[in-house]
C-alpha cells in the first residue's frame, strides 16, 4: 500500500525536478555569488567544461526516450502456406490449403508503459540534478582557487614591502656599524632576513603560476592565459541564520534532488514488479485465402484471431524474488537520501560558525591589532633610533606589523572561500548584511562563547608571528 500510496506523487515529483532545472537555466546556470570578474570566469568554465557538455548531451538523449519507453511494441506481420500437398504442391487440391497472412501485436498488462515512461522521465529528472551539482561544484573549485590566488598575490605585495623595508634597515645598520653605533651582527640579520625573503619571493612566484594554470585547466583553456587575481574585496557581514539555511538546503541541494529520483524510480520498479504477476497479452489476427477448388464449388477464405498470455507458474523464482529485490532497492534509496539528509545541517552548521569565525578575527585585526601593531613598530623604530631598543626587537616589530596585515588578507580569502562552499551546499547565494549590524537573533546565538574563544587563539597566533619562519609558510601550517 505505501509503494501505491507514492505513485501519486511521483509524477509531480519528476515535474518539480525539471522546472527547477529551467529555472536555473533562465539564471544563466550559476548559482555562487561572485565578483564580476570571477563571474566571467565561472561562465567560461560552465561553457566549456566537457564533462558538462556531455552530460547534457545524455539528459537530451534521456527526454528523447521518454515516449518511447511508453510506447507500444511494433506490430508483427508473417506470410505463410498452410497444408500443401507433398505429392501435387497444388493450391487447388486440398480444401484445407492456404495462403496465410498474419498480423500479431503485444500489448503489455494495464499501467506497466506509463510506468515505463514515469521511470525514464524520472531517469532524466536525476540526471539533471547531477549536472545541477557537477556545475556547483565546478563553481566551488574555480571559487575557491580564485580566492587562493588572490591570497598568493597579497603574500607577494607583502613580501615585496618586507623586502624594501629589511633593505632599508639594512642600509640603516651598515651607516651605524660603520660609524661605530651598531653591531655587525644587526647587518648580518639583515642580510639573512633579505635572503630568506628572496627564497619566499621565488616560492610565491611559483604557486602563483601553480594557481593560474589549475584555474586555466578547470576552464578547458588551450593555451596558458594570466589570470587577473581578486583586488579590494570588501568585508563580508552575512546574515547567516541556520533554520533558513537548513531549510534552503533541503529545498535546494541537487543531490537531494537526485536521490529523491532514486526513491521514486525505486518505486516505480517495485510497481513494475507487482504487475508482473499480471500477464501480458499477445493478440494474433489471421487471413487465410484458398484457391478456386478444381472439383466445382469455390472455397471460401478463412479469418482465424487468438490471444496468447503468457502464466505466472513459476512466480516463487522469478516475481517473487524480483518483488523482493527491488523492494530492497527502495528501502536502500530512502536509507541513502535520509542519511545525506541528516548529515546536510550539521555541515551547514560547521561552516556557518567558521565563516562567523573568520569575519570576527578579520574585524580584531583591523580594528585593533594591526593598529596595535602598527604603534608598536613606531615606538621600536623610535626607540632604536636613540639606542634604547635592539636591532633585533626593532626589526621583528616592523615585520610582524606587515605580516598582521597578510593574516588579517588570509581571513578575509578565506571567509569567501568557505562561502563559496555554504553556497554550493544550500544550492544558492547567501543574502549580505549592511556593514556593522549584528547577526539576526538566534542565528548563531548558540555559539556566543566562541567569540572570546576567538580573541584568545588570535592572540596565540600573534604571538608566534616572531618565530615563523615565512609568511607562507605560516598561512601553510594553519
Amino acid at each position: 500500500m505505501r509503494y501505491r500510496a507514492m505513485r501519486g506523487c511521483i509524477v509531480l515529483m519528476g515535474a518539480f525536478l525539471l522546472t527547477s532545472v529551467a529555472v536555473d537555466k533562465a539564471r544563466g546556470g550559476q548559482k555562487l555569488w561572485a565578483p564580476p570578474l570571477l563571474s566571467r570566469i565561472i561562465a567560461e568554465g560552465l561553457t566549456h567544461n566537457k564533462e558538462i557538455r556531455s552530460m547534457e548531451s545524455q539528459i537530451a538523449a534521456l527526454k528523447e526516450e521518454i515516449s518511447f519507453a511508453g510506447s507500444l511494441s511494433d506490430p508483427h506481420v508473417g506470410f505463410g502456406l498452410m497444408n500443401i500437398p507433398t505429392d501435387t504442391l497444388r493450391f487447388d487440391q486440398e480444401p484445407m490449403t492456404q495462403k496465410q497472412l498474419v498480423i500479431s501485436q503485444k500489448v503489455p498488462w494495464f499501467g506497466k508503459l506509463s510506468l515505463k515512461s514515469q521511470r525514464v522521465a524520472l531517469k532524466a529528472a536525476r540526471q539533471e540534478a547531477v549536472l545541477s551539482a557537477k556545475k556547483l561544484a565546478l563553481e566551488k573549485q574555480i571559487a575557491t582557487a580564485y580566492y587562493q590566488l588572490g591570497f598568493v598575490r597579497s603574500s607577494q605585495k607583502i613580501n615585496e614591502r618586507l623586502f624594501a623595508l629589511v633593505s632599508q634597515l639594512l642600509k640603516v645598520a651598515e651607516t651605524r656599524y660603520a660609524t661605530g653605533r651598531g653591531l655587525q651582527k644587526d647587518v648580518l640579520q639583515a642580510q639573512v632576513e633579505l635572503s630568506k625573503l628572496i627564497d619566499e619571493k621565488i616560492m610565491l612566484s611559483k604557486k602563483h603560476r601553480t594557481m593560474e594554470d589549475m584555474i586555466n585547466a578547470m576552464l578547458n583553456r588551450d593555451s596558458f592565459a594570466a589570470i587577473a587575481p581578486p583586488e579590494g574585496l570588501p568585508h563580508m557581514n552575512l546574515i547567516l541564520d541556520l533554520k533558513d539555511l537548513e531549510d534552503r538546503a533541503m529545498k535546494q541541494h541537487p543531490w537531494l534532488h537526485a536521490k529523491q529520483a532514486d526513491i521514486d524510480q525505486a518505486a516505480i520498479d517495485v510497481e513494475l514488479a507487482r504487475k508482473d504477476y499480471f500477464p501480458d497479452m499477445n493478440f494474433k489476427v489471421a487471413y487465410g485465402q484458398r484457391d478456386t477448388s478444381r472439383k466445382g464449388p469455390n472455397w471460401v477464405d478463412f479469418i482465424s484471431a487468438s490471444v496468447m498470455v503468457n502464466v505466472p507458474l513459476w512466480h516463487k523464482t522469478r516475481q517473487d524474488r524480483k518483488l523482493a529485490a527491488k523492494g530492497e532497492n527502495h528501502e536502500a534509496a530512502l536509507d541513502s537520501y535520509g542519511n545525506l539528509a541528516a548529515r546536510l545541517p550539521h555541515r551547514i552548521d560547521s561552516l556557518a560558525f567558521e565563516i562567523q569565525s573568520l569575519q570576527e578575527s578579520y574585524r580584531l585585526f583591523k580594528d585593533a591589532l594591526i593598529i596595535q601593531a602598527a604603534q608598536l613598530a613606531q615606538a621600536s623604530l623610535s626607540a632604536y633610533e636613540v639606542g634604547r631598543l635592539e636591532f633585533n626587537t626593532m626589526i621583528n616589530a616592523q615585520m610582524r606589523l606587515l605580516r598582521m596585515e597578510l593574516m588579517a588578507d588570509m581571513y578575509l580569502f578565506n571567509s569567501y572561500k568557505k562561502r563559496a562552499e555554504l553556497e554550493a551546499l544550500i544550492g544558492g547565494p547567501l543574502p549580505e548584511q549592511i556593514e556593522g549590524n549584528p547577526s539576526l537573533p538566534g542565528s548563531l546565538g548558540r555559539r556566543e562563547a566562541g567569540v572570546s574563544g576567538n580573541l584568545a587563539m588570535t592572540m596565540d597566533e600573534n604571538r608566534t608571528l616572531d618565530d615563523s619562519a615565512s609568511v607562507t609558510h605560516g598561512e601553510n601550517d594553519r
